[in-house]
C-alpha cells in the first residue's frame, strides 16, 4: 500500500541521490521537479527545501532514508522499484558518478543483508548489473 509517507521518503530517496555527488545537474533538478509534481510533493514543506536547494543533503542522510523507506523486511518489488526510482533519476543527467554507484551497492548490501531469498537477491543483483551495462553502453 502506497502512503502518503512512502511517496514523500521516495522523494527525499530520489533528492539524497541526486545530492550524493555533491552537487544535482540541470537535468536532475528538471527530473526531480517533475516527480515531485507528478507525485504532489511539491509545495510540500518538508520536501521544498531540499527539493529547490536551498537545504544540501548528505550521503548519510540519504541512506537513512533508503532505510526507512524499505524497513525492516522489504521485499524484492520495495528494491526493484527503488532501483527503477534511482536510475531514472541517475540516468537523467547522462551520467553515473561514483557516488550514485555506490548507493546501488548499498542497497545490493541491504538486500544481502535482509535476508531475502536468494533467489529474490539473484534477480536484484541481476537488475543493478543490467543498469551497470546500460551505462556502459550509454558511455560508449
Amino acid at each position: 500500500m502506497v502512503t502518503d509517507s512512502n511517496v514523500k521518503n521516495l522523494v527525499k530517496i530520489l533528492i539524497g541521490a541526486a545530492w550524493i555527488d555533491g552537487r544535482i545537474q540541470p537535468e536532475e533538478r528538471q527530473y526531480l521537479r517533475e516527480i515531485a509534481q507528478a507525485k504532489g510533493v511539491a509545495t510540500d514543506p518538508e520536501i521544498k527545501p531540499w527539493l529547490y536547494e536551498l537545504v544540501p543533503v548528505q550521503p548519510n542522510e540519504c541512506y537513512s532514508w533508503v532505510q526507512e523507506y524499505l524497513g525492516d523486511h522489504p521485499s524484492l518489488e520495495d528494491y526493484e522499484s527503488l532501483i527503477e526510482a534511482i536510475s531514472g533519476l541517475i540516468y537523467s543527467d547522462g551520467d553515473v558518478a561514483i557516488e550514485e554507484a555506490r548507493l546501488l551497492t548499498k542497497l545490493q548490501e541491504l538486500g544481502k543483508a535482509s535476508g531475502s531469498h536468494p533467489s529474490a537477491y539473484n534477480t536484484l543483483l541481476k537488475q543493478i548489473q543490467k543498469l551497470y551495462r546500460r551505462w556502459v553502453d550509454v558511455q560508449n
